[in-house]
C-alpha cells in the first residue's frame, strides 16, 4: 500500500479534450491533487466533482491541479465535464492500470472501484491520502487544507 512520503508514481493517461497528462511533467511545476472515483454521473460522485468545480480556484490559488480518475471512457468523462463544467481534466483508466498502480482498493465487498484521493506535492511526493466513499465531498476540505499547510511551509 502506497503511503505519506512515497513517491508518487509516474503515469501516462489522455484527458477529456484528448490531451496527454503525464505526472511527471507536473513536477516542479505544481502540486496535485489526484482523485480516483467509482463512475461519471453517479450521486456521489457528481457531489465530490462539482465540490472540487466550486472551489477549483481555491486549488489554483494554492498552486495544485486538480486531476480526476475513474475506467470510463474519454466519451462518458466528456459528457461528464460537459454537464458539470468541471473546469480540471478527468482521465480515462480503461483497463484500471493506474488504479492498481496507486494502489486504490475496491469497495462495497469489492464491487465498487474506491474513493481514494491523493495529494502530491511539487516535488512528486505523496503528503496526503483519503479513502472514503461514503464522504465524497470531504475529500475535497481535506485536499484543500493539506495543500494550505504545505503552501504554508513553504
Amino acid at each position: 500500500m502506497l503511503q505519506i512520503g512515497d513517491q508518487a508514481p509516474d503515469f501516462t493517461l489522455r484527458t477529456t479534450t484528448g490531451e496527454t497528462f503525464r505526472l511527471r511533467d507536473q513536477r516542479g511545476q505544481r502540486s496535485v491533487v489526484l482523485y480516483f472515483y467509482p463512475k461519471d454521473d453517479t450521486p456521489g460522485c457528481t457531489a465530490e466533482a462539482c465540490s472540487f468545480r466550486d472551489q477549483y480556484q481555491d486549488f489554483q490559488d494554492l498552486g495544485a491541479e486538480v486531476v480526476g480518475v475513474s475506467s470510463d471512457s474519454e466519451a462518458s468523462h466528456q459528457k461528464f465535464t460537459q454537464k458539470h463544467r468541471l473546469p480540471f481534466p478527468l482521465l480515462a483508466d480503461a483497463g484500471g492500470q493506474v488504479r492498481k498502480l496507486y494502489e486504490v482498493p475496491r469497495a462495497l465487498l469489492g464491487l465498487l472501484p474506491g474513493r481514494v484521493t491523493f495529494v502530491i506535492d511539487k516535488q512528486g511526493v505523496i503528503q496526503y491520502i483519503f479513502n472514503s466513499m461514503s464522504r465524497a465531498t470531504d475529500h475535497v476540505a481535506q485536499a484543500r487544507e493539506v495543500l494550505r499547510k504545505l503552501d504554508g511551509s513553504h
